[in-house]
C-alpha cells in the first residue's frame, strides 16, 4: 500500500522521530498531515514544508482520511489515544507506530483494537541526544536499523506495507523479529547501553574533569542525556529483560575487576582481544 502515493498518512507526535518521519515522506510525494500537542510544532514543520495539514486538536476528518497513521508517542499515551479515539480511523486503516518496547504494547493495542483496523508495530533504531520536530532531518535513518515486530494477527498486506515503510525511511537493514525477541535484543543492545551510560556520568561528581576528559569518555557517555520520562518509562516496561541484562553485565564486570586484582594480565588480553573481535562485527558498513 506504501507505495501509492494518493494515500494519505497521518503522524501523530510530530517531534524528532515523527519530524523525519513527515521529511521524508513527504519528499516522496504523500499526503502528509499531523497532529501534535504544540502548535510552534505545526507552524515550524508546515513552514518547512515537511506537512499538508496539522492541528492540535483532536480532528475528526484528519484522521477518518488516513489510510496510514504512524504514532510517535510514549507506550502508554499510545494504548490511551487509541483505547479513546479509535472510532475515528477509517475502516481498513494500518496503525504503525515507533514505541522501543513491544510486549506491553502490541498485544494490548490488537486486543481493544476494530476488527477493521490493523495495528502492525515497528521500531526505528535511531535517535538523537535531542528532541523536537525542529532537530528532524532527512537523513537521520542512513545506516541505521529498522526491526517491524508482527504477530499472528497481522495480514501479510500490513506487514509488507510496514517494511516498504522501512525502505522508503531509508534504513539500511530491514528486518522482522517477534515482539518477545526484540524486546530481549533491545534490553541489551539499547536499554542496557543507557543504563551504563547514566551510570558512569553519575558516578564520580568530582568537579571540573569536563576539563581533562578525551574522547573516550564522551563517546561512551552520548547517550547519557536522556530523555529522563521516556526511558524510564521504556526500562519498567522492559523490566524482566532489563533486569537480565543488568546481571550478566555486572557478572561480566566482577571477572575483569577479578582480574585485574590478582593482575591476571593474560585473562584481561583474552577479554579485550574477545572485545575487539565482537566490536569489529557491529561496524557500520
Amino acid at each position: 500500500m506504501i507505495v501509492d502515493v494518493s494515500k494519505k498518512i497521518l503522524i501523530v507526535g510530530l517531534g524528532l522521530l515523527g519530524g523525519s518521519y513527515a521529511r521524508i515522506l513527504k519528499r516522496f510525494g504523500f499526503y502528509i498531515s499531523a497532529i501534535t500537542k504544540e502548535q510552534s510544532s505545526i507552524d515550524y514543520a508546515l513552514d518547512e514544508g515537511m506537512i499538508d495539514e496539522g492541528t492540535t486538536e483532536l480532528d475528526h476528518r484528519m484522521i477518518g482520511d488516513a489510510d496510514l497513521v504512524i504514532f510517535a508517542l510514549y507506550p502508554h499515551v499510545f494504548v490511551e489515544w487509541v483505547e479513546q479515539n479509535q472510532q475515528l480511523f477509517k475502516s481498513g486503516a494500518i496503525v504503525t507506530d515507533v514505541t522501543g518496547v513491544k510486549r506491553s504494547i502490541v498485544y494490548k493495542i490488537q486486543e481493544i483494537l476494530r476488527e477493521d483496523v490493523e495495528f502492525i508495530a515497528a521500531h526505528p533504531m535511531a535517535g538523537r541526544e535531542v528532541s523536537g520536530v525542529e532537530n528532524s532531518n532527512d537523513k537521520m535513518f542512513s545506516g541505521a536499523n529498522y526491526i517491524v515486530t508482527p504477530t499472528d494477527k497481522n495480514t501479510p498486506e500490513a506487514i509488507h506495507t510496514c517494511l516498504e515503510l522501512g525502505r522508503l525511511l531509508g534504513f539500511s537493514n530491514v528486518t522482522i523479529l517477534s515482539p518477545e525477541e526484540h524486546d530481549e535484543m533491545i534490553g541489551f543492545l539499547s536499554q542496557l547501553t543507557h543504563c551504563i551510560a547514566v551510570t558512569l556520568m553519575t558516578c564520580n561528581d568530582k568537579e571540573n574533569m569536563e576539563k581533562f576528559t578525551g574522547d573516550s569518555f564522551r563517546d561512551l557517555t552520548r547517550i547519557a542525556r536522556i530523555n529522563d520520562v521516556m526511558w524510564s518509562e521504556l526500562f519498567i516496561e522492559n523490566k524482566d529483560v532489563l533486569l537480565n541484562q543488568m546481571d550478566m553485565f555486572m557478572e561480566k564486570f566482577k571477572e575483569l575487576k577479578a582480574m585485574l586484582e590478582a593482575e591476571d594480565i593474560e585473562g584481561m588480553r583474552k577479554m579485550m582481544r574477545h572485545s575487539t573481535e565482537r566490536r569489529a562485527l557491529f561496524d557500520k558498513k
